[in-house]
């Protein structure tokens, strides 16, 4: 028997934060070493299943399958396609930066406090939704796929009601009643959409007998499962609510921008470059897959609503005060992109939307984690209490700086390359949706820009006159997610060569072949 491989690389960090959890109340610096040395090993067996990995092989690699719910067909089966390994990497990548960003972030506010084991329960919580998520990337049974993306919501529950960001205009009192509304409208929204997915799994056990992803293709590959047109499509609309909810769409996204202005900044990225992923991830790995019929269907519908959340989000993301909630909405509108590049049904517009979540998730975790830094030094999100920071600060101004144009798609830096794939992807099919997808490029420059201009320049304001500049911690943090923008802008081919396969795979579930351009004959 091989080993398990991929279930290593997910019970690591969750043997992690029960070690963490368990460390003595007293051992707070030791309980900090201990999650960032699991999130570190995790990594290491993350890149092991990367080389592993054989773009060329078969579809599902590293598979393991178990045994576990006889009597009810459910099993205990995990795999990787070339979109969930890269997923898996990113997320152990992203996962020791977010604990080394928030080092500090769950210490008593006052010496001596009693508070129940406040550090070793916010790493511990961290290392347990990283599990949560590598398994739901990995796994391909439908329930243990569905238990994993509902269980996450527990630590991400107390992680934004339970370790909020202290940095509130209206004091402590204030901060602590908008973070329990932000907890419980994330809890909320998700349950819901879960609870709908749930009747949707059941669903599809009865039609299909299985909740092998796996088998149920085949037999629809094979004809020996033919699903019934309104069957397949209430059963994909239960599933695709779900997953709009997580990644979040409009109008089901309500609930981020508020779970990202009271939370941490390592916890805001934890929640957008992370676990919205799961989201986007599942739109391609199980909508699509077992409902192509009906994803064709509700394609229309769903580029509306992506193109809106495009236009939307930036739009909303111009007039913010705050900076979390700007980074919050701009997530919204990036979300769009990734939606609409799914469902344009063409391999640039798929590989496009994979390519951005990993490069979405890697800008996103720059310019959170530097805005963290930023608020921290001064106590306060509000865009109006900063002002000429690059001359105090030219590191720190510098580094979000980068940050900002990864946002807005410079060229040369990551996003822009999974950008222009959704865009041409989606032009080549619905030309209409992809013209008045690039409007969402110029709100973007203005929102990004806007910040920086009125935080970094000009008039050095008297509260942040002595801000100190980026410490060697967090210089750990940004340096390398910058490095990253900077390699995978100019040179995206080690996660196209490992993604672009899988597409071509996905492509062949829904029987979509790329258009052909029209070339007028010679004369």
């Amino acid at each position: 028997m091989s080993f398990p491989l991929l279930t290593a690389t997910a019970a690591l960090p969750a043997v992690g934060a029960i070690a963490t959890a368990a460390v003595p109340a007293a051992k707070r610096t030791a309980a900090k070493w201990l999650a960032l040395l699991f999130s570190l090993a995790t990594l290491v067996l993350a890149i092991v299943v990367l080389v592993r990995f054989d773009p060329d092989g078969d579809r599902y690699q590293l598979t393991e399958s178990h045994a576990w719910i006889a009597d009810f067909g459910v099993r205990y089966e995990l795999g990787v396609d070339g979109i969930g390994v890269a997923l898996v990497a990113l997320t152990a990548l992203l996962i020791p930066f977010i604990i080394l960003a928030g080092w500090h972030d769950a210490d008593p506010l006052e010496t001596g406090s009693s508070r129940w084991r406040p550090t070793q329960g916010f790493f511990a919580l961290i290392l347990g939704v990283e599990a949560m998520v590598i398994l739901s990337f990995e796994a391909t049974d439908v329930f243990l796929f569905y238990i994993f993306f509902e269980a996450m919501l527990i630590p991400m529950y107390f992680l934004i009601g339970g370790f909020g960001d202290r940095a509130h205009e209206h004091g402590e009192k204030a901060a602590a009643t908008q973070r329990s509304y932000a907890a419980v409208k994330f809890l909320l929204y998700n349950l819901v959409g879960g609870l709908i997915m749930l009747a949707a799994v059941i669903g599809l056990y009865v039609v299909a007998g299985s909740f092998s992803l796996q088998e149920i293709a085949e037999a629809r590959a094979n004809g020996t499962l033919d699903m019934a047109t309104n069957t397949e499509r209430w059963l994909f609309l239960g599933f695709f609510f779900a997953f709009a909810v997580k990644a979040p769409l409009w109008p089901l996204h309500t609930w981020l921008p508020n779970a990202m202005q009271e939370s941490t900044a390592p916890v805001a990225v934890l929640i957008t470059a992370v676990v919205d992923k799961v989201g986007t991830f599942a739109m391609l790995r199980f909508c699509l897959q077992l409902f192509p019929e009906a994803s064709k269907w509700a394609t229309p519908a769903i580029l509306v609503l992506a193109l809106i959340s495009i236009i939307y989000g930036a739009l909303l993301a111009v007039g913010q005060r705050d900076i979390k909630r700007l980074v919050a909405y701009a997530s919204i509108s990036h979300f769009g992109f990734i939606i609409m590049g799914i469902f344009a049904m063409t391999s640039q517009g798929q590989s496009g939307a994979t390519l951005y979540m990993i490069n979405h998730g890697i800008s996103t975790a720059a310019l959170m984690l530097v805005a963290g830094f930023l608020i921290s030094r001064r106590g306060s999100r509000l865009i109006a209490d900063y002002g000429g920071v690059q001359k105090v600060a030219p590191v720190l101004a510098g580094t979000f700086l980068i940050g900002s144009l990864a946002t807005l798609s410079l060229p040369g830096l990551a996003p822009f390359v999974s950008e222009f794939l959704v865009l041409v992807g989606t032009f080549t099919r619905y030309p209409v949706i992809g013209i008045i997808a690039t409007f969402g490029i110029v709100l973007a420059a203005l929102y990004t820009l806007v910040l920086y201009q009125r935080t970094m320049t000009g008039p050095v304001k008297p509260a942040v006159s002595a801000m100190p500049d980026l410490r060697v911690r967090e210089l750990v943090v940004v340096a390398p997610l910058v490095v990253l923008l900077i390699f995978l802008g100019v040179y995206p081919k080690p996660l196209t060569q490992i993604i672009d396969p899988a597409v071509k795979q996905t492509m062949s579930d829904v029987q979509k072949k790329d258009p052909q351009p029209e070339v007028e004959a010679a004369k």
